[in-house]
C-alpha cells in the first residue's frame, strides 16, 4: 500500500466526520443527543465529527437513522466511506514510536497534494538525509535506547518515499538560514544535507527556497507551519502546527488563509530556486 493510497484513510475519515456534523447541525440535533443515541459522549460524537477516531458501522447507521437519512444508495455511500476510513495506514506499524496525535498528520502528509511548509529549526523531515536525522532524534531525545532511535528514523525515511511516488504531492519549502546553520551531527553530516538539499531541489515535483539572515524580519515569525491541500474538492486546507507533546489542526477559512498569506510572503521574499542553490553551494564550501 502506498503512503497516499493509506493517507487516504485520514482524509475518508474527516470527509465522513463533516458530513455526519452537517446532518446533524441540519436536523438541530445537539452533540450530547446524538451521543446519548450510540451510547456515547458528547466528546465522543466531536472526536468522530473531526475525524479523529475510526468508526464502527453500527454507530454510523444509528446515527444516519436518528439524522434522518432513509434513502438506501446515501446511506450505502456513508457506510462504504466509513469500511474505508477504518483500513490502517503503514504508519500503524511504527505505533511504538508514533504519537497518535502525529499519525494524523502523516496520513494526511499521504493524502495530499500540495504540502508547502515554513521551517525554522532544522531542515524539514522529508528532506533529511539518515544521518542527519539520526542526530535531530538523538539530540531530541536524550536517554533514548539505540534501537528506539533507529525506529524513529526508519519511520522518517519511510515518510520520504511520498516524495519520490507516483503520486507525489507537490512540495513547497521555505528553509530558515537558522536550519541550515545549526549543526546536527558533525561537519560530514551537515555536508551531506546540504548536499541533499541541492540534489532533491532538482525534483520536478520539490520547490525549495531558503529565507536568508540578511534579509531580516519576516513573515515566518510565529514559527514553524505547514499547509497542506487535498485533491478532493469538500476537503478544506489544513495547517499543522507541531507543539512539543501535541499538535493543532487549523480548518477554519480565515484562520487558513492568515497563514496562506504568510506563506506567500515568504515565498515572494525567500531568493528564487536557483539563486537557493546558489547558497546552498556556499553553505557546502564552508562545511
Amino acid at each position: 500500500m502506498t503512503a497516499g493510497e493509506s493517507g487516504g484513510s485520514v482524509v475518508r475519515r474527516i470527509l465522513l466526520g463533516s458530513q455526519l456534523r452537517r446532518l446533524r447541525e441540519g436536523r438541530g440535533i445537539t452533540r450530547e443527543a446524538a451521543g446519548y443515541s450510540i451510547r456515547a459522549s458528547e466528546s465522543k460524537i466531536s472526536r468522530m465529527e473531526l475525524g479523529r477516531v475510526s468508526f464502527k458501522a453500527r454507530d454510523v447507521e444509528d446515527l444516519l437513522t436518528l439524522y434522518g437519512v432513509a434513502d438506501g444508495a446515501e446511506r450505502a455511500a456513508l457506510l462504504d466511506l466509513a469500511r474505508e476510513a477504518n483500513v490502517a495506514g503503514w504508519w500503524h506499524s511504527y505505533s511504538d514510536v508514533l504519537p497518535g496525535w502525529f499519525q494524523t498528520y502523516v496520513g494526511l502528509e499521504g493524502a495530499a497534494s500540495l504540502i508547502r511548509v515554513y521551517e525554522v529549526q532544522f531542515v524539514h523531515g522529508l528532506l533529511q538525509t539518515e544521518a542527519y536525522a539520526h542526530a535531530v532524534v538523538e539530540r531530541g531525545m536524550p536517554g533514548a535506547s539505540a534501537a528506539e532511535i533507529d525506529r524513529r528514523v526508519a519511520l522518517r525515511l519511510e515518510r520520504q518515499k511520498l516524495l519520490v511516488s507516483e503520486r507525489a504531492p507537490g512540495f513547497h519549502v521555505v528553509l530558515d538560514e537558522a536550519a541550515l546553520r545549526r549543526p546536527y551531527g558533525d561537519r560530514a553530516v551537515m555536508r551531506e544535507q546540504l548536499e541533499h538539499l541541492i540534489e532533491i531541489s532538482e525534483r520536478p515535483n520539490v520547490t525549495l527556497q531558503v529565507m536568508p539572515f540578511s534579509f531580516g524580519g519576516h513573515a515566518g515569525e510565529s514559527g514553524a507551519f505547514a499547509l497542506l491541500s487535498f485533491p478532493e474538492s469538500d476537503l478544506s486546507d489544513v495547517v499543522y502546527l507541531e507543539q512539543l507533546t501535541s499538535a493543532l489542526y487549523l480548518d477554519k477559512r480565515e484562520e487558513v488563509a492568515q497563514y496562506e498569506k504568510a506563506m506567500e510572503r515568504l515565498q515572494r521574499d525567500s531568493p528564487d530556486p536557483d539563486r537557493t542553490r546558489d547558497l546552498l553551494r556556499g553553505l557546502v564550501q564552508l562545511t
